[in-house]
């Protein structure tokens, strides 16, 4: 009898668990966080949570564990709304927190990118930065300052710090560790948080950052209106020639027969060369015009006055690589025509709703002398992520890792730039490295893809193991967690960039300003046959 009561208590321990779990969850709607209200917390069971479709394809949630979803908004001035979820497993939970980024211009929740995390055993949370819509969508910026607030720099506090209590009340204890993990706009978010909120995170790892945000805008806007006649345009088969051309202009090493270029940084390219010598143009040369748009590209814009440099330009070589939309070079800077491009909707959006408040407003209209100075002086303090000055992020233990692909449609010179800053207001590159360190990638595009190696552990790419060195995002953790700095980082080319498929190409991935160089012998496709050299 004995034995049958106590088997009965055992097999009701799980059910009394499970009971504790749901309880603990729903009683988040009564945690009483000021500026909080919780409209939903309950248990989702194992595999059972359905998203609708993801931006860039279906998200498995089938192997999800059982989890607390806490679905909330954030009320920190009369006219903000931040929504935000907060998913926490329920059982095996490994005392981390990583809070996910946005893209664009925000407006949705990253729940594709949530999956990820929590199945790794991550409480994660993400917020929509306080407005709803399309990436593209800026619509809500007009006559809302507070709300250009809440996108600029307060949504991803306000939900840092609410989550953090959210988890202390749900298991009974803080979380031991907290990251930041974001590309694109999340990558300005990661930034702007080492900046503003240096003590809100432990590591924190930046992709391909829209850091400076009115440059970029003044970029888009300038490469739009270079590209926005039929004469001016180039269409795919005159992109293919450039591309062909600035292949040609900047060769790799002798023996690597790469179908990117390794060092942009060491490219000179003038597209001049391919000036139509006489007769009707053709595929295989550009008009003079077309010579003179592509010179702006990669030019960058400057001042209509004074000729001062405004924003750096983009680098030669993917103009014509295909990919996913909103991730490839040709999708930002030339999209499917004139004023058809990425460039035109965004600094469209930007400057119409932000700057003037004008819904009719397009890219066409600004003028690149009173227009950009008046942008800096309206948003530049919100929305910038461009402070060099990390020394109290250094003092307080974090950890930055920063990464750009050379073939990024979000200029990486921005990324460079800002790394020197950085290296100058530290005190150096060996001060600067013992918290910070940016990756700069041969032939990725935004976020990733690309004909190059890509990294493993950001948003686009799945983690493929539980090596530091093949996964940027363990890598951090490592760092983080054990002291140990990430020297290098291995890249991974898998047959047509899909990572069901065989790997064809590793390469290493170097601190810069350090690059990877061929040693000069074996197979050029095994990072082991690569060493980190510095360019300067």
């Amino acid at each position: 009898m004995r034995f049958s009561l106590c088997l009965l208590v055992w097999l009701a321990l799980p059910l009394v668990a499970k009971a504790d779990a749901a309880n603990n969850c729903e009683k988040l709607k009564e945690a009483g966080i000021p500026q909080l209200a919780i409209r939903n917390a309950q248990i989702v069971g194992a595999g059972a949570l359905q998203l609708p479709p993801a931006p860039f394809g279906a998200v498995d949630t089938t192997k999800l564990p059982a989890f607390c979803r806490v679905q909330g908004s954030l009320h920190p001035t009369s006219d903000s709304d931040i929504k935000f979820e907060l998913w926490m497993p329920e059982a095996n939970w490994n005392h981390r927190y990583v809070q996910l980024g946005n893209g664009g211009l925000a407006g949705q929740i990253n729940v594709m990118a949530m999956v990820a995390t929590l199945a790794d055993g991550n409480a994660t949370a993400a917020t929509d930065d306080g407005h709803e819509g399309a990436g593209t969508d800026a619509s809500w910026a007009v006559h809302h300052p507070e709300k250009v607030k809440d996108f600029g720099y307060r949504a991803v506090h306000e939900t840092d710090v609410a989550a953090k209590k959210l988890i202390a009340a749900y298991y009974g204890s803080p979380a031991k560790y907290v990251y930041f993990n974001g590309c694109s706009e999340g990558g300005r978010e990661a930034l702007m948080e080492a900046q503003r909120y240096p003590q809100d995170f432990n590591g924190i790892l930046a992709g391909s950052p829209a850091h400076y945000w009115t440059m970029l805008m003044a970029a888009f806007a300038w490469n739009a209106q270079a590209l926005n006649t039929a004469a001016s345009f180039l269409p795919e088969p005159q992109r293919k020639t450039v591309e062909k051309a600035a292949l040609a202009a900047c060769p790799n090493a002798r023996g690597v027969d790469d179908k990117f270029i390794d060092n942009p940084l060491q490219c000179k390219f003038d597209p001049s060369v391919l000036l139509c010598k006489e007769g009707a143009p053709t595929d295989s040369c550009l008009t003079e015009l077309q010579v003179a748009a592509m010179k702006k590209v990669y030019a960058g814009p400057k001042n209509s006055r004074t000729g001062a440099q405004i924003s750096p330009g983009y680098e030669p070589g993917a103009e014509a690589e295909p990919g996913i939309p909103g991730i490839s070079f040709a999708s930002y800077v030339f999209g499917g025509g004139p004023g058809a491009s990425l460039n035109a909707a965004f600094s469209s959006a930007f400057y119409g709703a932000f700057v003037f408040e004008d819904p009719k407003w397009n890219f066409t209209k600004l003028n690149f002398d009173s227009d950009i100075a008046l942008t800096e002086q309206k948003v530049g303090a919100d929305l910038n992520a461009g402070n060099p000055d990390l020394r109290t992020f250094k003092a307080a233990g974090g950890k930055l890792l920063q990464y750009h692909g050379w073939y990024d449609g979000l200029s990486p010179l921005h990324s460079v730039e800002y790394y020197e800053q950085v290296e100058k207001k530290m005190g150096g590159e060996a001060a600067t490295q013992s918290f910070y360190r940016l990756y700069m990638i041969p032939g990725m595009m935004h976020c990733g893809a690309g004909p190059g190696a890509n990294l493993f552990g950001n948003f686009l790419d799945p983690l493929p193991s539980n090596d530091p060195e093949h996964n940027i995002f363990l890598s951090l953790q490592q760092w983080v967690e054990k002291g140990i700095s990430p020297d290098t980082l291995i890249a991974t080319r898998n047959v047509n960039d899909d990572p069901a498929k065989p790997v064809e190409m590793t390469r290493p991935l170097c601190a810069y300003p350090a690059v990877a160089t061929w040693k000069g012998s074996g197979d050029p496709n095994q990072a082991a046959n690569w060493q980190c050299m510095m360019q300067r």
